[in-house]
């Protein structure tokens, strides 16, 4: 099996997939859609179309304000956040297992450089942020969300309903397809 950013066994869901039905779906759909992230990566990231049930999905996500557009605005967020959580186990004397609470969607017209940047912002994310490759390209992608003429090569998912229906929209792709 692929070596994969979504198969280590120590992947947890999102507690919203977790208890659905498609998670079964939705992990074995991970795996079996797994390609190189650029050519020479050892981080495997699964493909998915954007179909109109993840479109919709993905716009009402923006329109709640849960999308962050952008590798550098992404890389800051993720940052912030990761502070955050190091203050929160410091005060509670513990860490926190890792969970996936964060989903990159990236689209499939970037640059190796590109995408060498985002493996390193997954290595260092690992465990609590998700890596999906759509099959679109970025100018269709920021137009569905940011309007004619803008690009979206990389969206970052920030709630987590948010990243639960993303990821389930992308099970029932999946799902359609056949069995896996």
């Amino acid at each position: 099996m692929k070596p994969s950013v979504a198969t280590s066994r120590a992947l947890r869901l999102p507690k919203l997939v977790e208890t659905d039905p498609r998670a079964g779906k939705l992990l074995r759909g991970l795996d079996r859609h797994a390609e190189r992230l650029w050519r020479e990566s050892e981080l495997f990231v699964p493909t998915a179309r954007l179909d109109a049930e993840l479109s919709a999905v993905l716009q009402s996500a923006r329109s709640g304000g849960h999308v962050v557009r952008g590798l550098e605005a992404a890389q800051a967020t993720l940052a912030a956040e990761e502070r955050g959580l190091t203050i929160a186990d410091r005060r509670s004397d513990g860490a926190r297992g890792a969970r996936v609470s964060r989903l990159v969607l990236l689209a499939s017209d970037g640059a190796e450089r590109f995408y060498r940047q985002v493996d390193a912002l997954l290595r260092r994310h690992r465990g609590r942020v998700l890596a999906v490759r759509l099959d679109v390209a970025a100018d269709s992608l920021g137009a569905l969300l940011f309007g004619p003429s803008r690009l979206a090569r990389l969206l970052l998912i920030e709630r987590k309903d948010a990243v639960a229906a993303a990821l389930l929209a992308i099970a029932d792709q999946w799902q359609r397809e056949g069995p896996s």
